[in-house]
């Protein structure tokens, strides 16, 4: 399937327990590039919940997680994407246009602290791909 150039792209972000890493950027995708993404989030092995810790640290950024919940890959293999990013550290089977890897540590078991430069990194990166879309939109 084709879509038009300039529709948006659908992008997968890939963790290991779609609990921490994945939501938040999904969650700042949404926020921040309705215009250009429409994001999902999966993870290799879903954890039972959304890490308590993933909504204080979104909530205090006033980035809306609503009612998102732990996620596993077959249901994301079930959907084509433009663009897979992997924080999972782990090798992807994705029929995707492009992978991408981003390095970033899992804060699961670590401090508040931690979940919030988790979540300065990958907002930082989330902006970055926005970026990155819309001018290949254009």
């Amino acid at each position: 399937m084709t879509r038009p150039a300039g529709a948006k792209k659908r992008v997968l972000f890939v963790c290991v327990g779609n609990s921490c890493r994945s939501q938040m950027a999904e969650a700042f995708a949404r926020v921040y590039g309705a215009d250009a993404i429409i994001a999902s989030s999966a993870g290799v092995n879903p954890a039972a919940i959304i890490a308590p810790l993933t909504r204080k640290v979104l909530s205090e950024k006033n980035i809306p997680i609503g009612d998102q919940y732990p996620k596993g890959m077959e249901m994301a293999q079930r959907e084509p994407f433009d663009v897979v990013v992997n924080m999972s550290g782990m090798p992807l089977a994705m029929g995707a246009q492009a992978v991408v890897d981003w390095r970033v540590e899992d804060p699961i078991g670590l401090d508040e602290g931690m979940y919030r430069q988790v979540a300065a990194q990958i907002e930082e990166m989330v902006m970055r791909l926005i970026l990155e879309l819309r001018a290949a939109a254009r």
